[in-house]
């Protein structure tokens, strides 16, 4: 008998075996999965045992829509592994993603940005794109669009195979997020058109519903809700069951905003509150968009001092992340302030909406 099983009663490759059970089951997108990792949690006897357990349950929870449970597991899996993230891409993957969605953009940029040179300096093509189209996201979202562009530029010329539909619809949904954030709808609409077309040939139906769901937002961008209430009803049809609860909620934002666009101002407050208290703790920033636009909707209907309430609630979530969605509220709140005869108000909150507008970013 070996020591592990006079110590342990069990052999250490049984556990090695038990966590590639795991893997698997994650991979195959298991319900089993979390009570494996669990199971591998509880009896794991080394700091690589435990980083691996406690990273799949990471990824687990990110995938349920829980990204600060999922934040906490890998990093506490980063610091028991000896070589950190760089051995690790689907964690570091994950931990980025997560740091994202809780508008936390500094980390995840630096996590992206250490696995894209990890990949590089391995040569390793596949990883190399996949961590460039990821930090290209990130500085999407951080509105570091020069930097952005340069690394989508450059991430076609590194693709190991640049005819592969996935690799080529992440890239024009890129593109489409980037135009969208700029303003320039129309190059937005053309390539989120791209991206969903590429995977309508695929299998992929959850990336297939987000890129509805991303050209409706699109399209009522351009004043066109009943295209977009079209897209949102076969998104949510595709999305099933394997989307999360932050995902419907992105749907019911959407939604919301379509139907005050068609004057339907009472359900779509209704939908937009229920987004919103969805986002608040895994996507703060679309929480904020909920907030003013439920703010909008309480000021169609004369209640100017919970619309007020409501826009200055917006403002406090969006200022974290400064952008297009902030001036925009900025400007809804000084409309609304000089309509109840607080000029001076009123210039003061425009002049800060001015003020975001001259970040370099802008």
């Amino acid at each position: 008998m070996s020591e592990d099983y006079l110590a342990t009663g069990t052999e250490r490759n049984d556990e090695s075996s038990k966590l590639m059970e795991a893997e698997i089951a994650l991979r195959l997108d298991e319900p089993v999965a979390r009570e494996l990792y669990e199971d591998a949690l509880a009896r794991s006897a080394t700091n690589d045992e435990r980083a691996r357990a406690l990273a799949g349950l990471g990824q687990i929870a990110f995938r349920f829509g829980r990204p600060r449970e999922a934040i906490s597991r890998l990093e506490e899996a980063r610091v028991l592994w000896r070589d950190g993230l760089a051995a690790n891409p689907s964690a570091a993957d994950t931990l980025g993603r997560a740091y994202a969605m809780v508008d936390q953009l500094e980390p995840a940029i630096a996590i992206f940005r250490e696995s894209l040179v990890a990949a590089e300096e391995e040569n390793d093509p596949a990883e190399t794109v996949r961590f460039a189209v990821l930090l290209a996201n990130a500085y999407i979202d951080a509105l570091d669009f020069p930097a952005a562009e340069e690394l989508l530029a450059r991430t076609r010329a590194l693709a190991p195979d640049a005819r592969d539909p996935i690799f080529r619809a992440r890239l024009y949904w890129s593109h489409s997020r980037l135009h969208t954030l700029r303003g320039d709808h129309m190059a937005a609409a053309r390539f989120a058109r791209k991206a969903l077309s590429l995977l309508e040939t695929t299998e992929h139906t959850y990336y297939t519903a987000r890129a509805h769901q991303l050209l409706a937002h699109i399209e009522l961008d351009r004043n066109r809700p009943e295209d977009a209430l079209g897209l949102l009803k076969q998104g949510l049809a595709l999305l099933g069951e394997s989307g999360n609860s932050l995902d419907l909620s992105l749907f019911r934002l959407e939604e919301a905003r379509a139907l005050t666009q068609l004057g339907r101002h009472e359900e779509a407050a209704s939908l937009a509150m229920q987004a919103s208290a969805g986002l608040a703790e895994g996507r703060p920033h679309d929480a904020g968009r909920g907030y003013a636009l439920i703010a909008g909707v309480f000021e169609e209907l004369g209640d100017r001092a919970k619309a007020r309430e409501l826009y200055e609630l917006a403002i406090e979530v969006l200022q974290a992340q400064p952008g297009r969605y902030l001036t925009e509220v900025y400007e809804k709140l000084a409309h609304l302030l000089e309509a109840e005869g607080q000029k001076d108000a009123a210039l003061d909150v425009l002049k800060k909406a001015v003020a975001v507008r001259r970040e370099p970013s802008q």
